[in-house]
């Protein structure tokens, strides 16, 4: 089996090539391409090393690494690191939440991302036409969506968070989370949990009810307990800027950086490891990865050290989702993960093309969602805002419409006026 990794020199590729070389599935060949041949140099001896003896073939063209490929894994940041830490800086230069997938950072990385997704899209279509593609391009929900729209693509978006709640919702309560069913529904980076079900019994209430428990859910005191008890579900914790946006920002203006600012640095002392070859190259990647994770939503919480994860919620992240949904479509399991997929009518309030991110019995006939109803009033009208700024967004970045990117920006939750985001287009071009 050959599997085609798009956006292969970053920075998370030797972490996904380590998982797919340590499972079960039969792998003959990881092909490599990325828009950055130099940098792709630099990773690819280490993705060998982390993909043990699964080949690793570095390809000059996106064409050679998807051609025939099994499934292709798409993962690319258009402009690189220094194009989010740019967005996140102008977000925060107008008053704004600073985050590379939601407000005016997710809007501007979408339109940059969109147009070369849809290409390569195109291309896998042509050249490997049985194949999956599985995209954890950012912002995912969106992308997704574009793909779909332009050229109907087997894409099926793929992010970790909503896992990881579910992992440290079963680790609070006790009980493995194998045997619970997880009753989730929104938006990729939007999404909250209804209710946990552990042989057939309802939890949530269980969990909302103890401060105590509620505090182990979440790495860092992002909700208060009477929000969450307000709501009646458990948010992932990307609705913390939609919840505290003045928080966000003003945590993050006194940090005087920003989370893409911050990865820079990392990547850049990643990179010049590897150029100098000082040190063990697994051992420098390890190191990165170490305070990479334990960075996450310190500047935005102002919290300088958070709860590390459960030992349970290790078992989930970026490559291990990925070997989950590969190995599900192989294998034919049918197992519940949760994807951005087409609505088809799941979500009632919304339109049966959309893309949502609701859990899919996966198997060789790809994801199927499952049925989720309509959802509660405490999260309706902001997944419905914020689906409308998504639909405005894909419109805009397939037609180059500066009208509708106008519009799209100023439907925004975390934007919301036409005059801003009169102000931030120009900013961001």
């Amino acid at each position: 089996m050959k599997i085609g990794i798009i956006g292969g020199a970053g920075v998370r590729t030797p972490l996904l090539a380590h998982g797919l070389a340590t499972s079960t599935l039969p792998i003959d060949e990881l092909a490599l391409f990325d828009a950055d041949q130099e940098r792709l140099r630099l990773i690819a001896p280490l993705v060998a090393r982390m993909a043990g003896a699964v080949r690793v073939r570095s390809c000059a063209s996106s064409a050679e690494c998807v051609e025939g490929a099994r499934f292709v894994i798409a993962s690319i940041r258009v402009g690189g690191i220094e194009a989010r830490a740019r967005y996140e800086r102008i977000a925060l230069e107008h008053g704004l939440v600073a985050q590379e997938t939601v407000g005016a950072g997710g809007f501007a990385m979408a339109m940059a991302t969109i147009p070369p997704m849809v290409e390569y899209a195109r291309e896998v279509k042509q050249r490997a036409p049985g194949a999956y593609l599985i995209s954890f391009t950012n912002p995912v929900g969106v992308v997704t969506d574009a793909v779909l729209k332009a050229t109907g693509a087997r894409i099926l978006g793929i992010c970790d968070t909503p896992l990881e709640l579910f992992e440290e919702c079963a680790q609070a309560l006790g009980v493995p989370s194998s045997e619970c069913h997880f009753d989730y529904f929104g938006l990729n980076h939007l999404g909250w949990l209804r209710e946990v079900f552990h042989k057939g019994r309802p939890r949530l209430r269980e969990l909302l009810s103890d401060d105590r428990v509620l505090a182990k859910i979440y790495r860092m005191p992002l909700f208060e307990p009477e929000l969450l008890r307000a709501l009646g579900v458990l948010p992932t914790e990307y609705l913390y800027f939609y919840y505290h946006p003045e928080r966000a920002l003003a945590n993050t203006k006194a940090s005087g950086t920003n989370r893409g600012a911050a990865i820079q640095r990392l990547n850049e002392r990643l990179l010049a490891a590897l150029r100098d070859g000082k040190q063990d190259a697994v051992a420098a990647y390890q190191a990165y990865l170490a305070d990479r994770n334990a960075g996450y939503m310190q500047l935005e919480s102002g919290k300088p050290e958070g709860r590390a994860p459960s030992a349970a919620a290790q078992l989930t992240g970026y490559d291990k989702i990925a070997v989950s949904v590969l190995r599900a479509i192989h294998e034919n399991s049918n197992a519940v993960i949760p994807l951005s997929v087409r609505n088809r009518g799941n979500i009632p309030e919304l339109r049966d093309e959309d893309v949502v991110e609701v859990p899919c019995a996966v198997n060789a006939n790809g994801a199927l969602p499952l049925h989720v109803g309509s959802v509660p009033a405490s999260a309706r009208e902001l997944l419905q805002q914020v689906k409308e700024y998504e639909r405005l967004t894909v419109e805009a970045a397939l037609s180059g419409s500066p009208e509708t990117a106008r519009a799209a920006l100023a439907c925004n939750p975390l934007v919301g006026r036409a005059e801003l985001a009169e102000r931030l287009l120009a900013a961001l071009a």
